[in-house]
């Protein structure tokens, strides 16, 4: 899964690089993200294009069906036709992800999760928003999520940063200090 993960990273890089170049990251991402959705709604499409069980002829030619009806540039169509000759249309979905993530690192924006017990307001998310974007230094973009196991706080996931404000979290930390455990 590791070799998964690194390939796609490298392709990404590759055509993030492409795609910064030629002023298209924005463009880029938004034929990344059309074509993924195609691929999910088609019935059958998936089984053509990113399953590697037809010969590389027939998936070249549902690209090329699919290219003009989707709008893909030719970088894009091109970066795809490379993806099915080297058999690695499987990792597309983790090469978009990879590319968005690079897309909103050089934009200087970076995601984030906020877990709540209970629906927070619009004036208490962007106090916290502000406080992330102070202490990571980027714009924060945030998923919201209402998780009511927390019992009450929050916690907030950013890139490989962990804030965690939960009641949960924190009767658990007095249950060990109490019993002594660690």
């Amino acid at each position: 899964m590791a070799s998964r993960r690194s390939a796609s990273v490298r392709y990404a890089k590759a055509l993030f690089g492409l795609a910064q170049e030629t002023g298209r990251v924005d463009a880029v991402r938004d034929e990344l993200n059309g074509l993924l959705a195609a691929i999910a709604e088609v019935p059958g499409l998936a089984d053509v294009f990113i399953r590697p069980l037809h010969p590389a002829r027939e998936r070249l030619a549902a690209l090329a069906q699919l290219a003009g009806p989707l709008g893909l540039s030719p970088l894009v169509a091109n970066f795809c036709a490379f993806l099915i000759d080297q058999r690695r249309t499987r990792d597309l979905a983790g090469i978009r992800d990879e590319f968005v993530r690079l897309a909103e690192e050089a934009a200087g924006r970076v995601r984030g999760e906020i877990v709540t017990a209970a629906p927070l307001e619009q004036s208490q998310l962007e106090r916290i928003r502000s406080a992330l974007a102070r202490r990571l230094g980027r714009q924060v973009d945030l998923e919201i999520r209402v998780d009511p196991g927390l019992v009450g706080g929050l916690v907030a996931r950013v890139g490989d940063l962990v804030f965690d404000g939960s009641l949960r979290s924190q009767l658990e930390q007095l249950r060990a200090q109490l019993t002594g455990e660690r």
